[in-house]
Parts: structure tokens; C-alpha cells; sequence
């Protein structure tokens, strides 16, 4: 956890959020790309 940008793990709240955004209508738009939820830690 302390190896994210933000220190601590994320909920499966935050997980489902964004999960559930990717369903919606909102994200029509959006096409062949990763949604990255790791709290930063890739760019760490």
C-alpha cells in the first residue's frame, strides 16, 4: 500500500466506481483503452 502515490489500497468501492463508469453512458465514447485504478502505482 505504501507503494502507491497515495499510500494506501484502494476500496472495492473505488473498484466497482470505476468498473460501473465504464458500463455506463458516459463512457460511450470510449474505445480499445485501459483504465488503469492501481492508486498510482504504476507511475510510481
Amino acid at each position: 500500500a505504501q507503494k502507491t502515490m497515495l499510500g494506501r489500497l484502494g476500496t472495492a468501492g473505488e473498484i466497482a466506481s470505476a468498473a460501473l463508469f465504464l458500463v455506463s453512458s458516459e463512457a460511450s465514447y470510449i474505445t480499445g483503452t485501459c483504465l488503469v485504478v492501481d492508486g498510482g502505482f504504476t507511475r510510481w
